[in-house]
């Protein structure tokens, strides 16, 4: 194992972060803003409808997250480096949490639709199995304490549990009968209620892109603790022999 970290290596956090936070909260005001403010209410749901400028874009960054996930996992076992590990971690904390306010914002879009909260059809199913075996990856991490053993144990979570990301993406091609609507493109949408998906999809990105650096920073001063009190043990340890 590469030692990356000493326990003065990792800085206090960082001004960029702070400021990029900052950028990010306002562009995700005003993109659900704009988006609220210029569509026109839907003719079923009413201004319900728009409930898809957040639940649309934070399945996307979900998946986009479990995409990162996998990509890291595997750099960690061809560089063998904790960063990738620790970064992976961040991704998936980050999908899992976008991943989870999609399926709660998907039952009250369904309610309003389907007139249930909740349906086993293949979108949702496919989803619920995908949310819960990232919250298998991230419960699998606290069962060891050695950093090779986690990293290993959950690259390799993270590259099996990517496996059911592309069923959930092409779940309402492969079932036909699925409740769940087809993904929404320029043709089936008007260009404003397009224009301001997409618009709150770059929000969300951004959002996805601050959870996860700020995820990977607070995991870096977690590490910092841990060889400290490592230190710390060990010195004790010598003045006592």
């Amino acid at each position: 194992m590469k030692e990356l970290y000493s326990a003065a290596s990792v800085p206090p956090r960082p001004t960029y972060l702070t400021w990029f936070g900052w950028f990010t909260l306002l562009f995700l005001i005003a993109a659900e803003v704009v988006g609220y403010m210029t569509s026109p209410a839907d003719a079923g749901m009413g201004h319900l409808q728009k409930i898809m400028y957040v639940h649309v874009p934070a399945a996307w960054a979900g998946m986009l997250a479990f995409f990162a996930a996998f990509i890291l996992s595997i750099m960690y076992f061809v560089r063998r480096s904790l960063r990738f590990d620790l970064l992976a971690a961040a991704a998936v904390e980050a999908g899992v949490l976008m991943t989870g306010l999609a399926l709660v914002l998907g039952s009250i879009w369904g309610r309003a639709t389907w007139g249930v909260w909740w349906t086993w059809e293949p979108r949702l199913t496919s989803t619920a199995i995908m949310f819960l075996m990232y919250v298998g990856y991230l419960t699998l991490r606290g069962f060891t304490d050695e950093d090779d053993r986690r990293a290993r144990w959950s690259a390799a979570v993270g590259v099996i549990a990517f496996l059911n990301v592309p069923i959930v993406f092409y779940s309402v091609r492969i079932w036909d009968r699925g409740l769940h609507q087809l993904p929404s493109t320029s043709e089936s949408m008007s260009p404003g209620y397009w224009n301001n998906l997409w618009l709150n999809g770059v929000a969300f990105l951004l959002v996805l892109g601050f959870f996860m650096a700020s995820r990977y920073h607070v995991a870096q001063l977690e590490r910092e603790v841990e060889l400290r009190r490592e230190e710390n043990a060990m010195r004790g340890s010598a003045r006592n022999g």
